[in-house]
């Protein structure tokens, strides 16, 4: 994938590592978000990771195409990963402005993953759509924003979205990458019909291996042949000397985003020192895994910077 003038086509590489900070990093002042930004590429990290909500358990959220411009503004150099980004409870063509407009002003710079939502469903209805149908929701809004995104004239009339003649110029040049998350059966098929790759969560990497082949295979058997894919996924890690060490920050972090008791996820999010991190994640690399995007938690932000980097470095990516 072409980057602006200068900068490390870091997304092309064979594994891209990313840090997803905590929430805190992302709303400081412009000078400290300035200094997290150049201390992860000073790091050589390839990217960072924002997430997106609405309305998320009573009104929590940030929005991730906000915060990725913002991002990608302080230094550009940086490359940012919006996921999951919750297209259902958009309207597909607003945001393939916002898109193309960010491509002109970072081109090459953002990768977009795309999911349904739900863990809430109030946030879902609250934006004015039906929980039951998001997943159909998400495919008319797939299937247009990929036209629009491509510069054609879109006249399209579906249960959910309707437009006639429309169309959003410049198309993004280089094309931004559209990755569709979700650990469904559905989401895979909606990844090997619209996606440039797939993001995984809670996973074994031999379902991960799995899912890959199968996405892949149908999107052959639909006529994709020319896709670069972009595999990736997304893991919560505790860092630490020790794994209790990497528990001990991590679960209270997990069980206050989720409501939910660490244990639900704990076989899937390591905990313990950068070597152990990266030793869990190394079978995912090698099913098929291209990008990782890292939501660590560990003693402070310089912590959590330090493991991610060390995180890479055992994996093998060369430096940057």
């Amino acid at each position: 994938m072409a980057t602006t003038a200068g900068a490390p086509d870091r997304m092309g590489s064979p594994l891209s590592v990313g840090f997803v900070p905590r929430f805190p990093a992302l709303t400081a002042t412009l000078d400290a978000r300035r200094a997290m930004v150049a201390d992860v590429l000073h790091h050589g990290i390839d990217h960072l990771g924002v997430v997106d909500h609405v309305s998320f358990q009573g009104g929590q959220g940030y929005d991730g195409l906000i915060h990725a411009s913002s991002l990608l503004s302080l230094d550009p150099k940086l490359h940012v990963y919006v996921g999951l980004y919750l297209l259902p409870l958009r309207h597909p063509l607003p945001v393939a402005r916002q898109l193309a407009t960010l491509a002109e002003l970072a081109p090459g710079r953002l990768t977009f993953a795309v999911g349904i939502g739900g863990e809430d469903r109030a946030e879902v209805a609250n934006c004015g759509v039906d929980p039951r149908v998001r997943g159909r929701r998400m495919d008319e809004c797939l299937l247009v924003l990929r036209q629009l995104l491509r510069g054609e004239t879109v006249t399209f009339a579906g249960d959910h979205i309707t437009l006639d003649a429309a169309a959003i110029k410049p198309a993004p040049m280089p094309a931004i990458p559209i990755i569709v998350g979700g650990r469904s059966d559905a989401a895979h098929h909606r990844a090997a019909r619209f996606g440039d790759g797939w993001l995984g969560i809670w996973v074994s990497p031999d379902r991960y291996g799995e899912a890959v082949a199968r996405i892949e295979a149908e999107a052959t058997e639909l006529g994709r042949h020319d896709i670069t894919w972009n595999h990736g996924l997304t893991v919560w890690a505790g860092l630490g000397e020790t794994a209790e060490e990497g528990r001990a920050h991590l679960g209270p972090a997990m069980e206050a985003t989720y409501r939910m008791p660490f244990t639900t996820f704990e076989r899937w999010s390591p905990c313990g020192s950068p070597a152990a991190v990266a030793d869990f994640l190394a079978p995912y690399v090698e099913a098929g895994c291209s990008t990782l995007n890292l939501i660590p938690r560990g003693r402070d932000l310089a912590a959590e910077i330090d493991g991610v980097a060390e995180i890479r470095r055992r994996l093998g990516v060369s430096p940057t």
